[in-house]
């Protein structure tokens, strides 16, 4: 056997298919190699397993400290609440939608939900897609193509990326948060322009000037994709985000159901005719099982609680607010410009990040070093993450622990 055996030696096909094995070298070598490549580079992620976060529980319960989240995006603590018979909204709600939404995966769960997301956020009408990814890469590819120009923000999210590629537009990536940059890039020549950012960075903290933004979008007649995954919830009127909260109404609103609302799935509200050309192009949509029917129900549930979240969301906003204070107290350099749930504290170099990410564990608080290739070289950091269950005492353990955990 290779040295890379051991990656086929529990299967059977594997073993059976000696055509895979040519002397003496296997067709999957090349994995032990790329993953030691990650290694050395300090980006190699190892999961964490439910056994191992039940034994770190245990032994902190031992020393009387409880396991406190703050790497989670459950921002007002709906993630954990438990589902049971007695609190299902209907014990015979199906668990599956059996297909995807144009085949025979559309149920009443799924028409219900769209309307009152969209009239929570003061659209036409919405569209559900299995996850945020999904919703970007669909909306994305959907809409722009050859001839057409994307701008998009240098720090965009993953998905938002990988939505640019599969259109096969010109995609122009511009400055974080530049809306003169913004600006310049939709003066070039191109059949139709879009422009799409996050109005929230997830592991940025920032956002940027949308008001700016949505005047620019309009004088320039492009259209305007707004990602709010994070921001849903969390700020404007009712947690109806920040483009609610700017007074501003981007063409396609896309929204998450695994943030703040604690479930699954994402959603894009928008106007119905591009609802329909996303019906028919939407690949990530088309050929996709349906969202759950059980789960678009709970949703549908949840979002009044969301609605109703303001002294959450009160008391997170004040939490946000000291925290922001006391990262410059302490001198903890941080890419967030406004108080808000998501706390980046950069640490460098990478391993340095780890580090400081398994000493905060031994502390009791579960935090990520969030790594590149998923942020720029040069830019690793703890990803420190505040829910409104968090207490003001919580908050200054984590954040002297934190300052101690980054010292070299």
């Amino acid at each position: 056997m290779t040295s890379s055996g051991w990656l086929l030696a529990e299967s059977p096909v594997a073993l059976g298919n000696q055509g895979w094995y040519a002397a003496g070298v296997s067709a999957t070598d090349f994995v032990e190699e790329e993953l030691r490549r990650l290694e050395l580079a300090g980006q190699l992620r190892i999961p964490d397993s439910a056994a191992d976060q039940a034994v770190l529980a245990q032994h902190l319960a031992a020393q009387g400290r409880p396991v406190i989240d703050v790497s989670s995006n459950d921002y007002l603590g709906f993630a954990r609440q438990s589902v049971s018979r007695e609190t299902l909204p209907d014990p015979a709600c199906r668990a599956g939608a059996g297909a995807s939404r144009l085949i025979f995966g559309t149920h009443p769960a799924h028409d219900l939900l769209e309307t009152e997301l969209a009239r929570w956020l003061g659209y036409p009408t919405a569209l559900l897609f299995s996850s945020g990814y999904a919703a970007n890469v669909g909306v994305l590819s959907a809409l722009a193509g050859p001839g057409d120009l994307i701008v998009s923000d240098a720090l965009n999210h993953a998905s938002i990326i990988d939505g640019c590629r599969l259109s096969r537009a010109e995609v122009r990536v511009v400055p974080h948060r530049s809306i003169s940059a913004v600006a310049q890039a939709l003066q070039a020549p191109a059949r139709r322009r879009f422009v799409v950012t996050e109005a929230y960075f997830s592991m940025d903290g920032n956002g940027p000037d949308l008001r700016a933004l949505a005047h620019l979008v309009r004088e320039s007649q492009s259209v305007w994709i707004l990602d709010e995954a994070h921001s849903l919830g969390v700020f404007g009127p009712q947690g109806r985000g920040l483009a609610a909260e700017a007074l501003v109404t981007p063409d396609l609103l896309i929204g998450t159901l695994g943030k703040a609302f604690g479930l699954q799935g994402a959603f894009v509200a928008t106007h119905p005719l591009l609802r329909t050309l996303l019906w028919n192009r939407a690949r990530s949509l088309v050929y996709s099982t349906a969202t759950s029917p059980l789960l678009a129900t709970l949703a549908r549930l949840r979002l009044p609680e969301v609605v109703a979240a303001t002294p959450a969301r009160a008391h997170l906003a004040a939490l946000a607010t000291e925290a922001h204070l006391r990262l410059r107290d302490l001198s903890l350099p941080t890419t967030a410009d406004r108080p808000g749930p998501i706390l980046p504290v950069l640490v460098e170099p990478p391993e340095l990040a780890t580090q400081a990410a398994m000493a905060l564990r031994q502390n009791g608080f579960l935090a990520r070093a969030i790594r590149p290739p998923t942020v720029p070289p040069g830019t690793a950091r703890l990803r420190l993450v505040l829910h409104s269950d968090l207490t003001f005492p919580d908050l200054s353990r984590l954040l002297h622990a934190t300052a101690t955990a980054c010292r070299p």
